[in-house]
């Protein structure tokens, strides 16, 4: 299997939320390079040295460097998508700029060999009962009853093929009921929102962070037949907006669809049960193993009740309502 080298570009005081974003991902490896750690060395007067290498000087004017090494398959971009989300939502955050530029750039191919050879791994393939997943681009010849969701993720999160989003598509199949309002919070490629339109739900809103997942999620609902009609898109920090918290709307929705991380989660935790009707569902994901009885004890803590709790390799997935 090959192998890219992606470099994320911080400060020292970015490295903890830069890793941990990276945990919260389920990247458990990767490589720090730190000026201040050479510097810290060079301070050290219990160690006496009187040569250093050219190159580990150089490390004291090194900018920190967070490297992780993603596979070159269907996983590895759909992780580098939300690598890159993890980014967005964390410069947003960081008004002093205290944690640098935050920009993720691959070594050892070109971003845009990158960004196009990806599709060689991305091939129509069933989701749940209901789906097939199928890329533009690809021809869907088999008749087994399946409704086609068709799909361009371009750089955002959401080809249909990472565990969290399946999760969330099967629990979509239970739950959405025709003449459902639905909201997709963090709805990156579009691809839940759509689903759910796709299985009867009469209005979708979807909101991020990143203005070009929002963009992508409009197309893709285009692709798909959706009549602009049957939904609407915002951008923004729903967390920290209380103008763009009325305009999604409190008490509105039947079903909630949230595949993002734990610490997201966490955050919205008190707005979610908000935006629901009585009697609505939740559908939670992007949970890794670890951080599952933390999200679960943050959802209860606001009143809503865990119905169900569903799991695909390492991620969690949770149905909650409100009574």
């Amino acid at each position: 299997m090959n192998w890219t080298e992606v470099t994320i570009y911080t400060t020292s005081k970015g490295i903890d939320p830069v890793t941990g974003a990276l945990l919260q991902l389920g990247i458990n490896g990767f490589v720090i390079q730190d000026a201040q750690d050479f510097e810290d060395f060079l301070q050290d007067t219990t160690i006496y040295w009187d040569y250093v290498d050219d190159e580990l000087m150089k490390l004291k004017e090194c900018e920190t460097t967070v490297t992780v090494y993603l596979a070159d398959n269907m996983q590895g971009v759909e992780t580098l998508a939300s690598i890159r989300e993890s980014l967005d939502r964390m410069k947003k955050l960081d008004a002093q700029k205290e944690w640098g530029r935050l920009s993720a750039e691959l070594k050892g191919v070109k971003e845009e060999d990158w960004e196009n050879n990806w599709k060689q791994y991305f091939k129509p393939f069933p989701v749940g009962e209901k789906f097939v997943i199928k890329p533009t681009w690809e021809v869907w010849e088999k008749q087994d009853g399946r409704t086609i969701l068709e799909i361009d993720p371009s750089s955002s999160f959401g080809t249909g093929s990472h565990h969290t989003t399946q999760l969330c598509i099967t629990r979509l199949e239970k739950l959405v009921k025709p003449g459902d309002m639905v909201l997709d919070m963090g709805c990156g490629s579009g691809i839940l929102g759509i689903a759910a339109i796709l299985m009867g739900a009469n209005y979708v809103t979807g909101v991020d962070i990143d203005e070009n997942s929002v963009r992508i999620a409009r197309e893709n609902f285009a692709q798909n037949g959706v009549s602009f009609e049957k939904f609407q898109l915002f951008c923004g920090n729903v967390v920290e907006n209380p103008d763009l918290q009325q305009k999604i709307g409190f008490e509105k929705y039947n079903v909630i669809a949230a595949n993002i991380v734990a610490d997201v989660i966490l955050a919205m935790s008190n707005l979610l049960p908000r935006f629901l009707k009585p009697g609505g569902v939740l559908i939670t994901s992007g949970i890794i193993e670890p951080r599952k009885e933390e999200v679960k004890a943050g959802l209860e803590a606001q009143g809503l009740i865990i119905t169900g709790e569903y799991t695909q390799s390492e991620w969690v997935c949770y149905t909650a309502t409100k009574e």
